[in-house]
Order: C-alpha cells, then structure tokens, then sequence
C-alpha cells in the first residue's frame, strides 16, 4: 500500500505489533552477547551489529525509498566511509570545490594515499567535464553553504558511462525532499545530525545504497574503523523520524516566507534559496526535490552588520549547525576554508510560527541596516 511521506515517517523501521510490547523498543546497551558455539547470528559483538542499529537502518532504508542503510557516530563518518573506502592508490575522485568544507578536507588525505582528485563547481554540473577516468563521483546537492544546485541524473548518467560510482550528500534536502538513488545516485549520504532528526541533541550520519555489495563494503568500513553510532543515539533518532515530514514542511514554509521578505530589502545581497522562484538553481531544484529545506543564505554588507543583524535576533539561536526545530543563523566566514563574503550568513528555519520568526528577522535587519529607503 503506498501511503504518503508522514505516515512513512511515522511507522518507518517500527517492528511488527506484539502484544504487551512497546511500539519503538527502548536503546539496547550491549558491548559483547551471548554467543556459544560458532560465531553466527545477526548479533555477536557490539561493533558488528545492534539490534537499535537494525531498527533505525530500516526506518531510513524506507525512508530513502527502499534501501540497504548503515548508520555512523557522525555525518562525517559516513562521508569518510564512501570517500576512503571507495578509492585507492591510481584511482580518480570528482568532488565539488564548493562543498562542506570539512569534506573538502578529505581531498588532501585523498592524495596522501595516491588518489587523483579533481574538483569543479557545484552549479551548472561542472563536474561532466572531468569523468574520464574517474572511480567516483561526489556531489552535494544543495550544496554548502552557497545552496548551488546540481543535475543529479544528469550527472549519474554521464558518470555511469564513463564506469564511475556516484554518492550524494543529501545532508540539506533528507530523503523526503529528494531521493538520490531514484534520480541515479549509487550512493545517498547525510549528517542525520541536521535535519533528519532535527533537534540539535545528537550526531549520526547515514549512507544507502541499493547495491548489496557496496552496503557491504561500508559496513565492514564501520566496523574497521569504529566509526559506530551509540545505541541510545540510535533511539532518539528513530524516535525523531515520526515527526520529519511536519518539520520540513513547517521549515520549508518558513524559508520560503523569509526569502520573501528578505528579497526586496535594500542591502541585502546575494540570497539564494532553491524554493524561491528567481533562484538561479530554482528550475533544477523544482525537477529533482519534492522540498527545498530550511536552509537560505545572504549576505549583509560587512562583518559588522551581520554581527549586529546576528545579535538583534530574538528568536534565533547562534550555532553553527542547521536543520533543527529552534531557527539558528551565522556568519560563515568566521571559520574560514568557503569563497564567501564576511557578512554571509547562512540561516535555518526552523518551526517557529511564521509572522514570528519573519518580524523578527525583519527588525534584527533594520537594526543591523537601518530604514534604508
């Protein structure tokens, strides 16, 4: 039976009803089990396997639309996991220049071990003009912090041609604003940290696959390397699953209505938001995501006026993260290593009530501006 996107999100990865027992099972806590005889069966040591783990990684499985999913400690660890376990010395990597920058770190671990890395532009699929060659492909789509947009089956099928794999970061839009595997991607990846869970109290990342061989390849990296999510994180997140579509319908609303206002304010440039029609990735966006998250950017004139705008908000949390319940803002160039402007703020809405949280930007904007005509 197909149901929509919130009755999925509710039931995702739940076990079958038993009487008597609860409809989410509480964290399981186990270093090591009970384990006589051969050393088989879905649970034998805490880094192999968790039956919380088993839950979430179905729930997520369904949610990116029929799926193998392995969940890691962090959204970095599920990058990691496809960067360095998909490559090896002689191979070719086509990453974007304008990614997350704790991903485009991985670029010079990447060389150390004798990968080729080759980086181009996010907007305007860029990356089709370096294939030959390559063994992998990494996108991210929206991208971070600029929000560019990219043709992901535009760019899967150019990449298949040529024998490359292809993974997306989908950390922005989570799998119900856009499915990457549907549109090509052999690989889908997040922080679960951001959105998906929503609630700034944890870290976990993901990475899902249709292909059995490559989840089995990520798994053994994760249990390599250790990279593993605690049982009690696992929880929370499933937990958090049931209320995603409401989050991002309420986020996505108040993003757009923020980009709204923001549009016409005098000095105020360079904002972007996939869901606003104008967007230079606005045509790609509406063709591959279902919703355009919470994430908008801008930029006010200098560093000054964004510190002030930044702490006139009321309503606004300062952090460096996005994608949780209480809206949050800041100016990105503070940490350095991303192509923008000092005043560039990148802002998360969250589900604060709509006419709230746009009066309140609106006057941390005159307060940061002035009444500008």
């Amino acid at each position: 039976m197909r149901v929509g996107d919130g009755t999925l999100a509710v039931g995702a990865g739940r076990p079958a009803p038993q009487n008597h027992a609860p409809g989410l099972p509480g964290p399981v806590f186990a270093a090591h089990y009970h384990l006589a005889g051969e050393a088989t069966g879905p649970y034998t040591y805490g880094r192999d396997g968790n039956p919380t783990w088993t839950l979430l990684e179905r729930a997520i499985g369904e949610l990116e639309g029929g799926a193998e999913a392995v969940a890691f400690s962090s959204g970095m660890a599920a990058v990691a996991s496809v960067l360095l376990s998909q490559a090896r010395a002689g191979d070719v990597v086509v990453m974007p220049d304008d990614c997350y920058h704790t991903t485009r770190a991985l670029k010079e671990r990447l060389e150390s071990y004798g990968v080729t890395v080759r980086t181009a532009p996010t907007a305007g699929e860029a990356q089709v003009r370096l294939l030959a060659g390559a063994r992998l492909v990494w996108l991210e789509t929206p991208s971070n912090p600029n929000l560019d947009v990219c043709d992901i089956a535009r760019i899967a099928e150019a990449a298949h041609a040529a024998g490359a794999l292809v993974a997306v970061d989908n950390t922005f839009a989570t799998p119900l604003g856009q499915r990457p595997l549907n549109l090509g991607a052999d690989l889908s990846v997040a922080s679960d940290t951001k959105a998906m869970t929503g609630h700034g109290d944890l870290l976990l990342g993901h990475v899902a696959t249709r292909n059995q061989e490559l989840a089995e390849q990520i798994r053994v990296w994760r249990k390599t390397v250790g990279a593993i999510p605690g049982p009690m994180e696992a929880w929370l997140a499933h937990r958090s699953l049931a209320t995603l579509e409401l989050r991002l319908e309420r986020q996505a609303a108040n993003a757009l209505a923020l980009a709204e206002a923001l549009r016409e304010r005098p000095g105020i440039s360079g904002l972007r938001y996939p869901g606003l029609p104008g967007d230079p990735s606005h045509g790609t966006a509406v063709r591959q995501m279902r919703r355009f998250g919470g994430v908008l950017s801008f930029a006010l004139p200098d560093e000054t006026a964004a510190e002030t705008f930044l702490g006139a908000l009321r309503l606004v949390m300062q952090a460096t993260s996005f994608g949780g319940v209480h809206s949050s803002a800041e100016r990105r160039e503070r940490w350095g290593g991303d192509a923008v402007p000092p005043g560039f703020v990148r802002f998360s809405a969250g589900i604060e009530n709509t006419e709230d949280l746009v009066a309140d930007v609106l006057r941390a904007a005159d307060a940061a501006l002035g009444k500008m005509p």
